[in-house]
């Protein structure tokens, strides 16, 4: 009887201290985390991220951080060739925060750290669908993104272009006038930096349909969506400008050439006159080290009207992402700067994103959205969380995924007039028609 009662005991003292870990390893959740809160932590963290053009503010960023937690050291690794990089080294511990790169939904517990649910975030902060999976996030986005046309106001005035073009026959309009009236590039495609082409895509659902459900539930089960729908909309309609652009002499002379760092300061300077990127990429032209004029640099919704109303789709940019085989502290630590990225260091507003938090501040730069419908991108129906995923795969279109050898490839053939824009849609919709039909997706 004794032995029994001393294993029991055993037992229980076991349970017991099994319990106290458990409870001592569980996180809170993010919208848990209280600014202020355990100022004493000690944790080192290593943040692999992709904006290798602003170093100083991020260090600012951590000096500013450190004046509340004074025990947290963190140190930036800022990759250019980020995309690849990321996903590469996803698994690895030699990273503690990352940009989460484009792994797919089913995996994002394999690598990162859940930080709450989703019907709880997503009342609180923007984007949080982007990276959650079955009601949990795993990822807060570092600023949000509406997607239009960079333009240079100063350009557009002396081509006497006096309204935004609202419908791609304006745009194209607003480019030959650029062309004939002044020394301006009318459209810089950025071909030769390959990643900025795929920003192309970022257009073809909200912007291009009006429809936030269009991209993750109507595309993978449309038939043929690359088709002409006659009416200057659809995905058609997107990249057809950027094909009539380069058959009509309205990019670059050598469109092989491009400069991604020296684009900048161009069109800040007048000798661009249009860049298609996300917003992102406004402050990176405004400010631009050699630019001299920041306030002719504007942004407008991208030129396409459905039913005489024009969309700008929005979404998060990189999500944040804390690696899973962290250690405890340096999870907490990574939730404290995560919160105070998000909260109190203005980042979205000084990037001129779409904030974060619900009650954030929107930028001046989207004083020309005024009217304009800001959409983001619907979720996948239940069940089909990775059906785009598996699309874009077996398709090898790979949409919004790095796909911008498909797009370069527009250009080229534009350019050289060796292929119609017709033939290429119609190569589109048939690879689409057989990865639909390989994965056996209802057409619908």
């Amino acid at each position: 009887m004794k032995k029994l009662l001393s294993l029991i005991l055993a037992l229980c003292m076991v349970l017991g201290m099994t319990a106290i870990a458990s409870a001592e390893e569980a996180l809170p959740t993010f919208d848990q985390i209280v600014l202020g809160e355990n100022t004493d932590l000690t944790a080192k963290i290593h943040f692999a991220y992709h904006r290798t053009d602003i170093p100083e503010k991020l260090n600012g960023y951590v000096e500013e951080f450190r004046k509340t937690y004074p025990n947290i050291e963190i140190e930036y690794e800022l990759i250019t060739d980020y995309a690849e990089n990321a996903l590469l080294r996803v698994g690895n511990t030699d990273w503690t925060i990352m940009g989460i790169p484009t792994v797919q939904k089913d995996e994002l517990s394999k690598y990162f750290v859940p930080l709450g649910s989703l019907e709880t975030l997503d009342k609180l902060y923007n984007f949080m669908s982007t990276q959650s999976y079955e009601g949990t996030c795993y990822g807060i986005p570092s600023t949000g993104n509406a997607n239009g046309v960079l333009y240079n106001k100063r350009i557009f005035a002396e081509a006497g272009v006096t309204e935004l073009p609202k419908t791609p026959d304006e745009f194209i309009a607003a480019l030959k006038a650029v062309k004939e009236k002044t020394d301006a590039i009318p459209l810089y495609t950025n071909y030769a930096a390959g990643w900025t082409m795929g920003a192309w895509d970022a257009y073809i659902g909200v912007a291009a349909t009006g429809k936030t459900e269009y991209m993750n539930q109507i595309l993978p089960h449309a038939k043929d969506p690359f088709a002409d729908q006659g009416n200057g909309t659809g995905p058609y309609a997107v990249y057809k400008i950027l094909y009539d652009a380069a058959a009509e002499g309205l990019i670059e002379e050598d469109y092989t050439t491009t400069d991604w760092e020296g684009c900048k300061p161009m069109l800040n300077n007048g000798e661009i006159a249009t860049m298609v990127l996300g917003s992102w990429a406004f402050t990176q032209m405004r400010d631009a080290e050699g630019g001299q004029h920041p306030e002719d640099v504007g942004y407008m919704a991208f030129p396409v009207s459905i039913d005489g109303k024009q969309y700008a789709p929005a979404g998060g940019d990189y999500n944040f992402g804390i690696n899973v085989q962290a250690t405890r502290e340096e999870k907490l630590a990574s939730m404290y700067y995560l919160k105070w990225l998000t909260h109190e260091s203005g980042f979205a507003y000084s990037e001129g994103g779409v904030p974060i938090d619900k009650n954030g501040e929107y930028p001046d730069l989207y004083a020309a959205f005024d009217g304009i419908e800001m959409l983001s991108d619907a979720d996948a129906l239940p069940g089909e969380e990775t059906l785009m995923s598996e699309l874009n795969s077996e398709s090898e279109l790979n949409f919004n995924n790095g796909g911008n050898t498909k797009v370069q490839e527009i250009v080229e053939h534009g350019f050289k007039k060796d292929k119609s824009f017709e033939d290429i849609m119609a190569d589109w919709n048939a690879a689409w028609t057989e990865a639909q039909e390989s994965l056996n997706v209802e057409v619908k």
